[in-house]
């Protein structure tokens, strides 16, 4: 179970696959005493997949004279650059697991949530294990091993990458069953079976199937896809990056519509008495197509564009053409690093690089941002600069004194806390907002500081408000060493009752079902990453399920519930609840947005991405609302993608977002938010 999104970046390689055949000769091999699969794989310069396509039974293990075929596989004599192309076409049925939910299957087989519940009209009430699914199959994903020109550097085929079947991994030295298995968030039996011929060892260089149906690895060849990134261009000590300027637009006459299910060119031209030459000449995205969510400018007055969800503040809808707004971006691109770089050098940086991977992430998403900030008209001047981060040093105050900042209307970054507060200390006196957009670290009293990410104690707070709220009887089951956890709770919800464990520090079954409270909801919190804990602790809940209302609750994230020894079904029928600063949002919006990521940049965005877009695209519409960014902070709470901003202020010295999504699993498998 992965309740917190694993962060991920952008794959800069795709895999190309050579579809010849090559004609094959078969060798009858009699096992000797001790060999394994690999060792007459190896001796026959053949994979393991080879020998057990071949002999199915053998997967189930070999002994001694047992008879194999073992193919003789002749190599193909057709040059690289003539190798033909590859249809692939999508599996047409897939049969749903465990922990999976409509939007992983749907990314799984690059369709939307809505081509899956059209092609399988009884996913209305809900996916349950064990369904199969019909695949739409009316696409398929053409690839040519042909070579792309581009400036872009490709890494090597180490890095996991999604070919439309399944996800490869190559072994490394000192990689384990183990490490690599919770890298994919599978078990170790999950993988051994994906891959027999890792049962009994797992050698260097072998390519692993992740995921897809058991089939061998394809022939790859490296082609240069495009990844959003900075230009780079030196000026004094710092490096400048200027996005390409949001023009203003007069909105005298003109209204916002958001695009809705089943409208169509010929139904929006209808509906604003409006030519379908001149609904594009105001929208020239539309000449890509009709798609649900997008944002129209139309004949009017006002905005049409949808309520957000009760409680939020949809700023789409009150934008106010104010004089030009100036937005700052401080990203951690570290230019001075990667420009002698190689192309070899730079493709190894990339490779090792996660901070830099994340920051072209959020740039990228970033621009997603600007980008629809551009449709609604904002009247915003976006400029970024290389900030140049390291965990020693930056080059924040050089740009804050040579770019004029104090003049910004807002700052967003850097990324490092640290050097947010010095920015933020630099500009406090022009009170120029900065908002940091990635750090949960505590904040220092600065008053012109927007923490964009929530801390840590704020998620606990807000579980524990949630419980309250509900007016329901609070029980913590907690383990020895979640000393500072327990600190916490027993500081700040007094009304928290916590179980007397024994003396080696075991759950007594008694002392919790002492306390549980009949004709109220028993909110559990288990506060233990021990699996014994954690089974004993549930196995009670289970049991006392027919005597009282029980619903477990965690209040971090927890790597021991990924496990298999701790079963998603005793989970989900525990209703389980826990803090999240994201959420899974299937709206059309918000597949409209991914759709046009993918589009763009031809993979689904990462949650840093998404982050990118997030605290931009909320940043811009706070400056368009005709106040201040500070005014607007404190009247409007807001959502976006994946992310909603809550900014509250901290002991009356800056801002923090108090935005926590309580999530709820459900016995359908479903993730959602608790009522």
């Amino acid at each position: 179970m992965k309740i917190y999104r694993s962060t991920h970046t952008f794959l800069i390689l795709f895999l190309l696959i050579s579809s010849a055949i090559f004609a094959q000769d078969y060798t009858k091999h009699t096992v000797a005493k001790g060999e394994t699969i690999t060792q007459i794989a190896q001796r026959y310069k053949v994979t393991p997949y080879d020998i057990y396509k071949l002999n199915p039974d053998s997967q189930k293990g070999i002994k001694e004279n047992d008879i194999l075929l073992v193919p003789a596989l002749a190599k193909s004599n057709t040059p690289e650059a003539e190798k033909p192309k590859l249809n692939i076409e999508k599996p047409t049925t897939h049969t749903a697991k465990p922990k999976e939910t409509l939007f992983s299957i749907a990314r799984e087989y690059n369709v939307t949530v809505d081509d899956l519940r059209n092609a399988n009209p009884f996913l209305s009430e809900g996916l349950k294990i064990g369904q199969v699914i019909r695949i739409p199959s009316n696409t398929s994903t053409t690839i040519v091993s042909t070579p792309t020109k581009t400036t872009t550097v490709t890494t090597t085929t180490t890095t996991p990458v999604k070919n439309g079947k399944a996800i490869y991994h190559t072994v490394e030295s000192k990689e384990t069953k183990f490490g690599i298995a919770k890298k994919y968030g599978i078990t170790v039996a999950e993988l051994e079976r994906q891959n027999p011929g890792i049962v009994q060892s797992l050698p260097v260089g072998y390519k692993l199937s992740i995921g897809g149906s058991l089939t061998p690895p394809p022939t790859v060849y490296e082609v240069v896809t495009e990844k959003p990134k900075p230009t780079l261009t030196d000026k004094e000590a710092s490096v400048i990056i200027d996005t390409e300027t949001i023009k203003t637009v007069k909105k005298t006459g003109y209204a916002n519509y958001e695009v809705k299910p089943k409208e169509t060119l010929f139904s929006l031209t209808q509906m604003f008495n409006i030519s379908e030459e001149e609904l594009i000449r105001l929208n020239p995205h539309l000449k890509e197509g009709v798609q649900i969510g997008m944002i129209l400018k139309v004949p009017g007055r006002g905005s049409f564009v949808k309520e957000s969800r009760k409680g939020f503040d949809n700023l789409a809808m009150t934008t106010i053409n104010t004089d030009r707004k100036r937005l700052v971006m401080l990203l951690p691109f570290n230019s001075d690093k990667i420009q002698g770089d190689t192309i070899k050098s730079l493709a190894a940086r990339l490779k090792k690089d996660a901070f830099l991977n994340m920051t072209l992430d959020f740039y990228s998403g970033a621009l997603m941002a600007i980008d629809s900030a551009k449709v609604l008209g904002l009247n915003i001047d976006v400029k970024i600069y290389d900030s140049q981060e390291s965990k020693t040093s930056s080059n924040v105050a050089n740009i804050v004194k040579n770019h004029n900042l104090q003049d910004a209307d807002a700052v967003i970054g850097p990324f490092y806390q640290q050097y947010a507060e010095t920015v933020a200390g630099l500009l406090n006196k022009d009170n120029v907002p900065v908002i940091s957009p990635l750090s949960k670290d505590s904040v220092k009293p600065i008053s012109n500081l927007y923490q964009a990410m929530p801390p840590a104690d704020y998620s606990k707070s807000a579980i524990f408000d949630y419980m309250i709220s509900k007016g329901g009887n609070i029980v913590v089951v907690s383990d020895p060493k979640k000393a500072a956890n327990r600190e916490f709770i027993t500081q700040n919800y007094k009304e928290a009752k916590f179980v007397e464990l024994s003396e080696n520090g075991t759950l007594v079954a008694d002392n919790l079902k002492a306390i549980l409270v009949a004709g109220k909801m028993n909110y559990v919190v288990l506060d233990s990453e021990k699996t014994g804990m954690i089974l004993s602790t549930t196995n009670v809940l289970l049991n006392e399920m027919a005597n009282h209302q029980v619903q477990l609750v965690i209040i971090e994230p927890n790597e021991t519930l990924d496990f298999d020894e701790i079963s998603m079904k005793r989970l989900t029928i525990l209703q389980m609840l826990y803090p999240s600063l994201s959420r899974e949002n299937n709206s059309d919006e918000a597949t409209f947005f991914e759709n046009e990521y993918k589009k763009k940049n031809k993979i689904y965005p990462s949650q840093y991405a998404v982050r990118g877009f997030d605290v931009t695209f909320d940043t811009m519409l706070r400056l368009s609302q005709g106040k201040s960014f500070e005014a607007a902070a404190a009247e409007y709470r807001t959502e976006q993608v994946e992310s909603k901003f809550d900014y509250s202020r901290k002991d009356s010295e800056g801002y923090i977002n108090k935005g926590i999504y309580i999530l709820q699993y459900n016995e359908d498998l479903s993730v959602k938010e608790a009522n």
